[in-house]
């Protein structure tokens, strides 16, 4: 694997994307609006991820936010002045979701490179579900999130009932989707919208070690166990058995099963190069 840093190989107007060895950093970088989404940020977004889960050499994406904030979501004043995204009438604007915000979903369900959301201030509306579409998230105390369509008369167009409920369970995203109130990080833990919660100091180092142990695993037994785990929400069980017993005769017979046999008698790590 080739080794590169602060390797940045495409400039975009709302997004930082850094390359550091096997880890993609994607920074939402609207700092000035709480990274709220633009059209501009969603169509880069898109773009991004999926050209990252092309390179071969990326084996982890972390999605975070610039300054303070992860995601507020929706921009307000955009919305009050019905213009991006909010602008139109309602067919209009149900095609400027299916076409614009709800890419974002569509997009990250079909990246086969595992994704840590790197929570670092208040995830809500719209920023609360792009956390709940990654697979795994690390926040600090500065960590909130909200669900908070209902108190702007609003559902989540962006996919959220899907996904909510698929991190904290049925009760538990009905509770928080109809009630709009703010989750601390104590209780995100609690609910599983946190894997883990640190110190702010401790935040990036946290996920950087948590990237590199995944990193470190075959590249080609993680990406499909991340699409077995994500097929096992909706398949029934003779087609999710079907599915492994055809993942396990792929895996089974690649350079990196055998590597990692022989790491394991030798008492080392593995070396695995995707193959």
């Amino acid at each position: 694997m080739s080794s590169r840093t602060n390797n940045q190989e495409k400039s975009y107007r709302d997004l930082q994307i850094e390359k550091n060895d096997a880890i993609a950093w994607v920074t939402l970088d609207r700092p000035q609006f709480s990274n709220a989404f633009s059209d501009e940020m969603i169509s880069d977004l898109c773009a991004a991820l999926r050209e990252i889960d092309w390179d071969e050499d990326i084996r982890v994406i972390v999605i975070t936010g610039a300054g303070k904030h992860f995601c507020a979501g929706g921009d307000i004043k955009a919305m009050e002045e019905k213009t991006g995204m909010f602008a139109g009438d309602p067919e209009q604007l149900r095609r400027r979701y299916t076409k614009g915000i709800q890419q974002i979903p569509l997009t990250m369900e079909n990246l086969q490179t595992p994704i840590i959301a790197m929570v670092n201030g208040a995830a809500i509306g719209a920023g609360c579900d792009l956390a709940c579409m990654c697979d795994i998230r690390i926040g600090c105390q500065y960590a909130r999130f909200g669900e908070t369509f209902a108190k702007l008369a609003l559902v989540p167009g962006d996919g959220g009932t899907f996904f909510l409920q698929r991190v904290v369970g049925y009760a538990k995203a009905m509770e928080l989707s109809l009630t709009g109130r703010i989750v601390e990080p104590d209780e995100a833990l609690q609910l599983g919208l946190l894997n883990q919660l640190v110190d702010r100091n401790e935040l990036k180092e946290t996920t950087e070690n948590l990237a590199a142990m995944i990193a470190a695993n075959s590249p080609v037994a993680v990406a499909m166990i991340k699409k077995a785990i994500r097929n096992a929400r909706t398949a029934e069980i003779h087609g999710h058995l079907d599915l492994l017993a055809a993942f396990q005769g792929i895996t089974q017979r690649t350079n990196d099963h055998f590597e990692g046999i022989r790491a394991l008698k030798e008492k080392r790590q593995p070396h695995f190069k995707g193959i």
